[in-house]
């Protein structure tokens, strides 16, 4: 089991957690956003948290903390922009992200995946070889954008056509060219891509514990996963290839995704647990699970 927290990205940093908040500094601005698993007490007082923050996502106490009510939104106590960018830069491969305010708290980006953006850059790039690598469940395009920008070709599946959107502003401000977006169910573009017989070097994986296709296509992790793994199988290269899992739902171990992988992809070696941020005050933020491999 590892914990993996990102070393070296100079626009994310997380300043404090606690009280079920985080305190983050994304570029230019330093925001509130709720977070369920910081139930213990902030370490900066919370005069320290409003004198630093340009805004702070609310959540209806009333309502659960993993869902949005009529109540939530957006406060701001300075002068914000509609949207803003960052910047990510691993050995020279480098790429742009567009962030903004969504009635979700969501911004655009999700800190803790800069680890799995390493792993692919460094597999991609140790290959010296073309690799095409698919990114299923693939929001705004991070890892999409990681990949490309080490030279393999990619496609980029999604659900919602305002991720895919997003995904087209980042591939253009990062002035990469040529992935392929997809708008489509992850499950059925899955099988649809078995019957053709293709194959990918790497795929990616990051799955909401809840979601719906465009057709209104239900996806339930606990129900679906172990499918999906095993058409991802099918899927996947002999030789030459990747597997990056993210899991987000707060109940599964990381053991579950080694138990999946061991049993459709029999990897030759893999290194799966968990995710965090590690804070200014020295606090460590667990944010789901991983597992990933390369032979």
């Amino acid at each position: 089991m590892h914990l993996l927290s990102p070393q070296h990205w100079k626009d994310y940093e997380l300043i404090d957690s606690g009280d079920f908040e985080k305190l983050e500094k994304f570029g230019e601005y330093i925001l509130i956003r709720p977070e369920p698993q910081a139930i213990w007490k902030k370490k900066l007082k919370n005069e320290e948290w409003q004198s630093m923050a340009a805004g702070r996502f609310v959540r209806d106490s009333s309502k659960s903390r993993q869902r949005t009510g009529a109540n939530d939104g957006w406060k701001f106590s300075k002068k914000v922009k509609d949207n803003w960018w960052i910047n990510y830069d691993y050995n020279g491969k480098k790429f742009k992200l567009k962030l903004t305010f969504t009635s979700f708290g969501h911004i655009g980006v999700f800190p803790e995946q800069a680890n799995n953006w390493d792993f692919i850059t460094d597999t991609i790039t140790d290959w010296n070889k073309p690799a095409t690598v698919l990114n299923l469940f693939a929001y705004t395009g991070g890892a999409s954008l990681a990949a490309k920008a080490a030279g393999a070709d990619v496609t980029h599946v999604d659900a919602v056509k305002n991720m895919i959107n997003w995904g087209r502003e980042n591939e253009t401000e990062s002035k990469l060219s040529n992935i392929r977006w997809i708008v489509e169910d992850a499950l059925k573009f899955v099988k649809r891509e078995v019957k053709r017989g293709k194959k990918y070097n790497g795929i990616i994986l990051d799955p909401p514990a809840y979601g719906r296709g465009p057709d209104g296509e239900k996806w339930v992790l606990e129900e679906g996963l172990t499918e999906l793994m095993e058409q991802c199988s099918l899927l996947l290269a002999p030789q030459q290839r990747f597997l990056v899992l993210n899991l987000y739902s707060m109940g599964l171990s990381a053991v579950v995704s080694a138990n999946l992988a061991e049993q459709f992809f029999k990897p030759g070696k893999m290194e799966y647990g968990e995710f965090f941020l590690q804070s200014r005050t020295q606090q460590k933020l667990p944010l789901g699970t991983f597992l990933r491999f390369r032979d």
